[in-house]
């Protein structure tokens, strides 16, 4: 019995899922990366059925707002090696297993 209950706990513990957008890697100024983060959560919210219609709402937004050509790639599984422009690059993830990547280049 008691082995059982530290298995639970244990299975408990992986299936924790962050609701709150989580940045792994940014090197984008404060104010961006801010309004980037409300955008991809918006869009994300909005087309949670549809990556690609959330990919294309936050690619269309970033151009409008700070010029083209911005990029964005939204999934579940994906890897990625890119050339960058310098400060223009986000990755992070929202609702637990999305991962969002948005750069300029």
């Amino acid at each position: 019995m008691a082995e059982e209950g530290k298995e639970n706990k244990a299975e408990e513990a992986k299936k924790i899922v962050h609701t709150y957008p989580l940045i792994r890697h940014s090197d984008m100024a404060e104010e961006m990366r801010t309004e980037v983060m409300e955008l991809v959560a918006t869009a994300c919210e909005k087309f949670a059925n549809s990556n690609e219609a959330a990919a294309k709402m936050i690619k269309e937004e970033m151009d409008k707002k700070f010029g083209p050509p911005f990029h964005v790639v939204v999934g579940e599984g994906f890897g990625f090696e890119i050339s960058y422009e310098c400060t223009n690059l986000l990755y992070m993830f929202f609702g637990g297993n999305l991962a969002i990547c948005v750069w300029k280049c």
